[in-house]
């Protein structure tokens, strides 16, 4: 998971990247000591997991919480536990550290964290399921005509300009359209958005080589914020 540190205390942001360390799934991308810095890194890059100090000067945690738009997960980190307890009524809210932070509080925090994901997990798979059973192929308008397109079938999905290029196992269509309007279309279990230009059936891939995927004959570029979601699908041995 991506992580990042928003708190204006220097040791504070230490410990924590020092304790991330210990958890191979925890990945530290970034430490921010200013509230508004965070929000406008993340208004340009995705995060699995912010550590937020709740204190801090003119824009506290509290603020922060309230302003991001669609927050990843959260882990307070606080000296006054009450503060905590207020910010839980947002689902988001994974747990809360209480300062001076231990490396057993910490390693009981990762473990809830990995159980909410686990949970979260199984009702994303109930639900693509059910997407999976309801329908297997989608329709796209070209010339005033109306042509049927198998999902299994699509390879890659690419958005240039207005148009987004649906790349498929015989043909190339041309749509006048974007790649999130047809991104919230497509089932979740079959297809991942990797870049800001790119979405992938993943089912369709050959080779994973640095920050790239090899599918069919196109060679597609995966972002570093995207990698991590990437690699959860994946079936690894």
């Amino acid at each position: 998971m991506n992580a990042i540190i928003v708190d204006d205390d220097p040791m504070a942001r230490a410990i924590i990247l020092q304790m991330s360390v210990l958890f191979p799934e925890i990945n530290v991308i970034g430490e921010f000591s200013d509230a508004i810095s965070a929000i406008k890194y993340l208004n340009q890059n995705q995060v699995d997991l912010i550590f937020l100090d709740i204190h801090m000067p003119d824009f506290t945690g509290i603020d922060f919480i309230q302003t991001v738009k669609n927050p990843p997960q959260i882990i307070l980190v606080t000296a006054d536990q009450n503060f905590a307890i207020e910010a839980f009524e947002y689902d988001y809210i994974v747990d809360y550290l209480v300062k001076p932070i231990t490396v057993e509080r910490f390693e009981k925090t990762i473990k809830k964290l990995k159980n909410v994901n686990v949970e979260q997990k199984n009702e994303i798979q109930i639900s693509e399921q059910k997407v999976a059973n309801s329908s297997e192929e989608f329709f796209i308008n070209i010339d005033r005509r109306l042509i049927k397109i198998e999902y299994a079938t699509v390879n890659v999905i690419e958005a240039k300009g207005d148009y987004i290029f649906i790349k498929t196992d015989k043909e190339n269509y041309k749509v006048h359209s974007t790649l999130k309007n047809i991104e919230d279309k497509l089932p979740r279990h079959l297809f991942l958005k990797v870049h800001r230009s790119f979405i992938i059936n993943f089912k369709k891939i050959i080779d994973i080589e640095h920050n790239s995927v090899l599918i069919s004959n196109y060679v597609i570029p995966v972002s570093r914020s995207n990698r991590s979601e990437l690699m959860n699908k994946l079936n690894l041995l």
